[in-house]
């Protein structure tokens, strides 16, 4: 079986790369931009290129598996997670940046076998930064070993976050308060690139010791979190319990210690979950 999902993560990797390229291609070009839930929730035409691509790749090779893509979520498939394997796909995480042409734009996707991580893929497009992990064969990054910077003291940390639109002003101010109170423990500095896969790795590389948030979801977080455990690093629950991939929330982090000092310092607020229609 073991075997079966090493040709799954070699595909996927040829069909990322694939895909990275029509992204490149398309920041050349003119962007055209839709809204979905919000004037700040923004959709291209590539965004939806390139999920179909991944999608019609690799269900043509593995006829059997499931699927969840952000954009076919979207425009109504449901997201559930089953036992079946399951490829959870972003097509273009960070489409905010790919729109405005901020460089920190990547493909992500993560494979799950009975609800359990079994690989995740990460590509920065724009970086040209292909990150890869298997469960149990550790993180690498354009096939060259990563691991996480191990730092075990908030005080010395760069954690990263991201902040946006909240329709609720409760959870606004939450947002603001959360950034506060981090930044005031004291930390090195918060920093925010705009792409949820792209933070875990940079977690996974070492070259930030943190990073939390609440409000994406699955496919946000399905490629990037086998990455960060494989390279050594924590992925929890923001109530400090055990990571849920469907809950839309998590806490990443270089050592237990700091995720579970971040933990504690941020308020949660409500975000629901990825396979509940509520």
């Amino acid at each position: 079986m073991a075997d079966v999902w090493k040709e799954c993560t070699d595909y996927c990797v040829e069909v990322v790369k694939h895909a990275g390229q029509v992204i490149r291609e398309a920041l050349q070009k003119d962007i055209n931009v839709m809204e979905k839930s919000s004037p700040v929730d923004l959709v291209t035409e590539t965004d939806q290129r390139v999920e179909q691509l991944i999608i019609s790749s690799i269900k043509e090779k593995f006829p059997t598996h499931s699927f969840i893509g952000e954009e076919s979520v979207a425009a109504g498939a449901p997201s559930v997670l089953t036992d079946n394997p399951t490829w959870i796909i972003d097509p273009i995480d960070g489409t905010t940046n790919f729109v405005h042409r901020f460089p920190f734009v990547s493909v992500s996707v993560g494979f799950a076998v009975k609800k359990e991580i079994e690989f995740g893929i990460v590509y920065s497009c724009a970086e040209d930064k292909m990150y890869t992990a298997r469960r149990g064969g550790g993180a690498f990054c354009n096939g060259e070993p990563i691991n996480v910077s191990q730092q075990e003291d908030i005080s010395q940390s760069l954690v990263l976050t991201e902040m946006g639109f909240k329709k609720n002003p409760e959870h606004f101010k939450t947002m603001l308060r959360n950034i506060n109170a981090i930044l005031t423990i004291p930390v090195h500095g918060i920093r925010c690139p705009g792409s949820a896969a792209i933070n875990m790795c940079l977690v996974a590389c070492g070259s930030a010791d943190a990073y939390y948030h609440m409000g994406i979801h699955c496919w946000d977080m399905a490629g990037g979190a086998v990455i960060v455990t494989e390279a050594g690093g924590v992925v929890m629950d923001v109530s400090g319990g055990p990571f849920d991939l469907m809950s839309r929330r998590l806490i990443v982090a270089s050592s237990r210690k700091i995720a579970e000092r971040i933990s504690k310092e941020i308020k949660e607020f409500e975000v629901g979950r990825d396979d509940s229609s509520n």
